[in-house]
């Protein structure tokens, strides 16, 4: 069963879409609660015909046949390159040589667009739905991936478990290497992260996917106690190559 309705995200002055997921029976086990997972990029995880390039996620159709019982909180992304300003976490010089030259940096707004998660959306879904919210993940893929890293970093006590796929860490490569560096990540029981031989991005080339996210995991896996890190080859930059690697990560995440 699928929700959706519109916010008002108080830091950046903005609405946007939140796509709910509710497992089956919801509406039939009054008493029982969920373990909530929050997912950037809500237009692409559940329909095709919803989703930006008509290649969704689908990750409703694989809760519903798997013993999974979760909700799935989606929010829709900003429109165009302002996506990469709300996942930046911090400005990134990247912006002439890899998107466009006429603007010098891209990015920056992913501290208002968690803290907004945080203070915001996550009281209003565990108020209007019947949530453990002790029991809360974050995932999201290429910049969505970077965002959910940054989460964890600075909510660990939160952001329980995470996954970051095909992440987009070259943005904010030594930023985020410093952020993990410093942070106590102890609270995180899971993290998985992973990485195509194929991923582009632009000028960006698998090659450099790799090996950034190589650097991020050589941080991670002495400061969370359960890291799973997997380079997937011939592996591609789209949601139809995330909706297949998905059950993967679940199942690591959950099981």
């Amino acid at each position: 069963m699928y929700e959706h309705f519109t916010v008002a995200m108080t830091p950046l002055n903005r609405e946007r879409m939140i796509r709910v997921y509710l497992p089956n029976g919801y509406e039939e086990n009054g008493d029982k609660h969920y373990p909530v997972l929050y997912m950037h990029d809500g237009q692409n995880l559940y329909r095709d015909e919803d989703a930006g390039y008509g290649m969704a996620w689908r990750i409703g159709d694989y809760l519903d046949g798997s013993e999974l019982e979760m909700i799935v909180v989606g929010v829709d992304c900003n429109e165009g390159l302002k996506r990469l300003d709300e996942y930046g976490p911090w400005e990134s010089s990247k912006m002439p040589e890899v998107f466009d030259a006429s603007r010098s940096t891209i990015g920056g707004e992913g501290k208002e667009y968690i803290e907004y998660m945080v203070h915001e959306l996550k009281p209003l879904i565990d108020e209007k739905y019947r949530t453990i919210p002790e029991e809360t993940s974050m995932a999201g893929s290429s910049m969505g991936g970077l965002i959910s890293t940054y989460a964890a970093c600075k909510y660990p006590h939160i952001f329980k478990r995470i996954a970051s796929l095909s992440t987009a860490y070259w943005f904010n490569q030594e930023e985020i290497e410093d952020l993990i560096r410093k942070s106590d990540l102890s609270a995180i029981e899971r993290f998985y992260l992973d990485v195509g031989t194929a991923e582009v991005t632009e000028t960006i080339d698998g090659e450099t996917y790799e090996r950034t996210s190589e650097r991020v995991y050589e941080i991670l896996k002495d400061k969370v106690r359960n890291v799973r890190f997997e380079i997937i080859e011939g592996g591609v930059h789209n949601e139809i190559a995330w909706r297949e690697r998905m059950p993967q990560v679940l199942k690591f995440l959950f099981e």
